[in-house]
């Protein structure tokens, strides 16, 4: 190994040391990137090196912040944050969830089938996993223990059902990716759709399960009342809104019709409506909904910035050359190549959250894959097909990065809004079967590639 590989090395434990230091993420991305910058700089001038890494360098990190500012794509972003937080205020999901209750109350589990239900419709709508957790935390969990519900079942199933939206389209990470890796947002958001309903319809078939091999863990309603066409017709008129609006904006991406960005400010226009008909908006939560999305475009775009110079830096360090050697010798093959980058992206969901590992870590293995020969059928009409696919298994393994402790956000979310009585081992072990979950479906993605690739390639 060289002295610049050295200094690969030592950067990623830098970033992963300081992490622990309670710093936030974009400083510690754009503190290292400038100090390496600098040590390289002193090693080729007093240790007769050749990193070739001076200032001219950080004045890079200029120009690669200019071309993320001044890219469209990401204008999409702080429109679906908005959508799904105006949506949160438009008290659609309270209706749904009342509504389904009694829809389900025959079915044992049907309470917490019913927040699985709503955790993929708040995903398609809204995207937001902070939001979603709470929102689902807040709704259900008192119902849910008061019927007598086992507590890390009802903890895990929303927890699992709120991060839901981090795959189903349409989702900031998705459109993150896409700008990184120059693939299209739209064949991302068609390729995600079957993945992320795959995953909501392993955990209905695991609380079915629940509900027949263990009947005291999810329990019957005693109020339930026999289905009537009123139930029917309050989910309908509870979930049409919302559907409709979800129509809009992904069915207009995927016909064609608009692009990702102008179909962002569709949903942003129609929220809002929604929180008008239902009569939630005024002009404290339009200003409320507007300082959240403030505050989570920044948080997001400032770790783009610091994420920016570290990656730039570790490139000129021979980051990418390093990576690529270590990973195309191993002895696995390409799909154990593919499964091994998988399980190093797992891991690391423990300790990163997925921004940081979409900016950084994708980036550099997505061309190594790229170049790995693999046969993936894309039906002749999408560019990339091997790309699409590895996409969106790397999305699925991220989506575990929210239920994984000790860094899973998803967790401390749900803490945040459960009673006293609950505690974080009780939500830890309730995320457990839900983890195995996604790494079955991740399983079955990573053997049908065309869970992936069918939608897209009808769609041309």
């Amino acid at each position: 190994m060289e002295v610049s590989d050295y200094l690969v090395v030592a950067m990623f434990l830098s970033f992963v040391a300081f992490l622990f230091t309670g710093i936030p993420v974009a400083f510690v991305l754009g503190g290292i990137g400038v100090l390496f910058a600098g040590v390289g700089y002193f090693a080729d001038l007093y240790l007769d090196t050749a990193t070739g890494l001076d200032f001219l360098t950080l004045g890079l990190v200029v120009n690669r912040i200019y071309k993320i500012m001044d890219n469209w794509v990401l204008v999409a972003l702080p429109m679906f944050i908005f959508m799904g937080l105006m949506l949160d205020e438009s008290g659609v999901a309270e209706r749904l969830m009342k509504s389904m209750q009694e829809l389900f109350g025959k079915v044992r589990g049907g309470l917490a089938i019913t927040v699985t239900t709503i955790g993929i419709v708040l995903a398609a709508s809204t995207g937001i996993i902070g939001a979603s957790v709470v929102l689902l935390g807040l709704l259900s969990l008192p119902a849910m223990l008061n019927q007598g519900y086992h507590k890390p079942l009802a903890l895990g199933t929303i927890a699992g059902a709120g991060t839901l939206g981090i795959l189903i389209p349409p989702s900031i990470m998705l459109v993150i990716m896409a700008d990184q890796l120059g693939l299209s947002v739209g064949d991302l958001f068609m390729g995600a759709v079957f993945p992320g309903l795959l995953l909501g319809l392993l955990y209905i078939l695991y609380i079915l399960g629940i509900g027949i091999f263990k009947p005291s863990h999810a329990p019957l309603d005693p109020n339930r009342r026999p289905i009537e066409w009123r139930m029917i017709a309050e989910v309908l008129k509870a979930i049409l809104p919302t559907a409709g609006l979800i129509v809009a904006v992904l069915g207009s991406i995927f016909a064609g019709i608009t692009t990702p960005t102008e179909a962002s400010g569709v949903g942003a226009l129609g929220a809002t409506i929604l929180a008008a008909i239902n009569r939630n908006l005024n002009f404290h939560v339009f200003f409320e909904v507007l300082k959240a999305t403030f505050n989570t475009t920044a948080y997001i775009f400032a770790i783009f910035l610091g994420a920016t110079c570290f990656a730039l830096v570790l490139r000129e360090l021979g980051g990418d050359e390093l990576i690529e050697t270590v990973l195309t010798g191993l002895p696995f093959g390409p799909i154990g190549i593919v499964i091994f980058i998988l399980g190093i992206v797992f891991l690391l969901g423990f300790l990163l959250d997925w921004i940081e590992i979409t900016l950084i870590v994708l980036p550099l293995i997505a061309p190594v894959v790229s170049a790995l020969g693999l046969e993936i059928d894309g039906y002749g009409k999408i560019d990339s097909p091997e790309l699409i696919w590895f996409v969106m298994l790397v999305a699925v393994a991220l989506q575990t990065s929210f239920l994984t402790p000790p860094v899973g956000f998803a967790l401390f979310y749900l803490k945040g809004v459960c009673p006293p009585e609950v505690r974080m081992i009780d939500i830890y072990k309730g995320v457990v079967p839900f983890i195995i979950l996604q790494l079955i479906g991740l399983t079955i993605v990573l053997l049908y590639p065309q869970l992936v690739l069918w939608l897209p390639a009808v769609a041309y």
